[in-house]
């Protein structure tokens, strides 16, 4: 990454061997890791800048980030961060909701013209969610679902029980 000159910010294991003096490694949650973040080498690419996050269930996530456009890690802050932080937590709640309310990984077909139309009705159903959301018609794009779900089985309860009361 580093030779295509590619910028990236990726989650790592405590245990991961970084260096703050070039060849002397040891693991990152040995480090003290000073809020604006920590610059370490990273075997076999070369300086990163270390990150900790404390999240609210007392777990605590190492982060190593290298910004391609800044190459002076020095200037990079908390605050890059955790705007870089933020928007992949939105990237991965829209990709959750992509497969779990809208199936688009969920097909069954081979042509690509099917595995496009596929894909161009999962992003208009997600397009028509975050919609009814902006106009506040649902309050989460949950909630569709769920109202369903409970529509069905409510259905499936009723029907069984006049079964059994026919019987």
């Amino acid at each position: 990454m580093k030779k295509q000159e590619l910028g990236f910010m990726i989650g790592i294991a405590k245990n991961r061997q970084v260096s703050i003096v070039k060849g002397q490694y040891q693991s990152v949650e040995s480090l003290e890791i000073e809020e604006n973040g920590t610059i370490v080498y990273l075997k076999e690419f070369g300086e990163v800048k270390v990150f900790k996050k404390h999240f609210k269930n007392g777990m605590l996530r190492f982060y190593i980030l290298f910004d391609k456009e800044n190459k002076d890690l020095r200037e990079t802050d908390k605050t890059l961060f955790t705007l870089l932080k933020t928007t992949h937590w939105i990237i991965e709640c829209y990709h959750r909701a992509l497969k779990q309310l809208c199936g688009i990984n969920k097909f069954i077909v081979r042509k690509s013209e099917a595995i496009l139309t596929h894909f161009f009705s999962s992003l208009r159903a997600f397009i028509k969610l975050e919609l009814m959301r902006a106009n506040e018609l649902i309050d989460n794009w949950y909630q569709l679902q769920r109202e369903l779900s409970i529509e069905v089985n409510r259905n499936f309860i009723l029907e069984q029980i006049n079964l059994k009361l026919s019987a």
